[in-house]
């Protein structure tokens, strides 16, 4: 991974501390972090992945992912919803260091200030951003969509909401619409909906629109549905969105360990003569962790990486990145599970800073892709089977 130096001020020991401080009682009292997203407004964070001459830090996706482990090592929920950000942000940096249309409009917006949220989730539709259950009609300069977004992270303080709404006036070439709403625009209301187990701090609230409107110079790709349509947006969007969400469940199992780790000296058994930290199967499940925790951090590094240098992976990119979040997020998870295994009761209280990793953390196979889909594409791509074929098994 590259070594960041020249950005660190966005990101300090200062803010990382005040971070740590407020996670707790945001999950609590399940309220948005206002205070972490102001203070990351204001050093700049959101900015780390706009290109240098617009203003930005001008950082790769393996540099953003290494400062997003390091948010979320303090501050999980924080990091989660920052992440739907950086996806925008990123997805158009790249498209625009590969000289290709789709990204700009976002890349000016951003650099001016405007703060980018996702509006991707649909109850029902387990192929996001490919397919739509929103629909969106052709009208003088621009589009309606109705639809009903769930998962909303960002919802008090964005000001574009990135949404896509499948256009079926032609039955036969139904075509996806990937707009932004504004956050002054008529027709949608956000509702609150976020109390969940997890991740509590995001305010990832419903989003319903009502033929809202996106003019056309706020639409930046129409295109076909399904994988026929998919193209380096497309790719570009789930790189920063999928390893995105494995950097962030990366940093708070790595919390997790380092949690128990101070922990097991102090831990005694009236078994042992010595701590807990003598106990052979305590030291067996502690190395389990360090060899996930291994393993994870390697193979996200290595994708973000490619990414990040262009390696021509061709059409196994798609698989490469939904295998590689799949495996970082089951691997965290078996972290923070066992971390809670040799806490022993005590990590279920909420007093402990473990109790709340252990919710947050089981959040992050939920993400897109979730097992089911990942193993459906992973497994058609790899064996050459177009995704889009129908019927789509047996």
């Amino acid at each position: 991974m590259t070594t960041i130096d020249r950005d660190t001020a966005v990101l300090t020991d200062e803010m990382l501390g005040r971070f740590d401080g407020r996670a707790p009682v945001y999950d609590r009292e399940n309220r948005f972090f206002q205070e972490d997203f102001d203070e990351l407004q204001a050093s700049g964070y959101l900015g780390i992945a706009l290109p240098r001459d617009l203003g930005g830090g001008d950082l790769t996706l393996s540099e953003v992912s290494e400062l997003q482990r390091k948010l979320a090592y303090h501050a999980p929920a924080t990091a989660l919803g920052v992440n739907m950000h950086f996806y925008w942000v990123g997805m158009a940096a790249d498209l625009h260091r590969m000289g290709l249309d789709g990204g700009d409009w976002i890349l000016r917006k951003a650099a001016e200030g405007e703060v980018f949220a996702a509006g991707h989730g649909e109850a029902g539709n387990d192929v996001p951003v490919l397919l739509s259950s929103a629909s969106a009609e052709r009208v003088d300069g621009g589009w309606e969509i109705t639809a009903h977004k769930i998962f909303g992270s960002l919802s008090p303080v964005w000001t574009y909401l990135g949404v896509h709404a499948m256009d079926s006036s032609d039955p036969a070439g139904p075509r996806i619409v990937h707009g932004f709403l504004r956050r002054s625009a008529p027709r949608y209301r956000i509702e609150d909906t976020w109390d969940v187990l997890g991740m509590r701090a995001t305010a990832s609230q419903d989003t319903l629109l009502d033929r809202a409107f996106i003019p056309d110079d706020e639409v930046v790709m129409v295109c076909p549905a399904g994988f026929t349509g998919a193209g380096p947006f497309h790719v570009a969007l789930f790189a920063w969105a999928l390893l995105g969400f494995a950097g962030v469940y990366l940093g708070l199992a790595r919390r997790a360990y380092d949690e128990v780790l101070a922990q097991l000296p102090r831990r005694t058994s009236m078994a042992l003569s010595r701590s807990m930290a003598y106990h052979p199967e305590v030291q067996h499940i502690v190395a389990e962790m360090r060899i996930a925790l291994e393993a994870a951090t390697s193979h996200l590094d290595q994708v973000c990486d490619d990414w990040s240098r262009g390696v021509d992976h061709g059409m196994q990119w798609p698989a490469k990145i939904m295998a590689c979040k799949h495996n970082v997020v089951s691997l965290a998870w078996s972290v923070v599970d066992n971390a809670l295994d040799v806490s022993g009761g005590s990590g279920i209280f909420k007093r402990t800073r473990l109790e709340q990793i252990v919710r947050d953390a089981r959040l992050g196979r939920i993400h897109p892709g979730n097992p089911m889909l990942t193993h459906e594409v992973v497994g058609k791509l790899s064996l050459g089977i177009n995704p889009d074929e129908q019927p789509r098994w047996g």
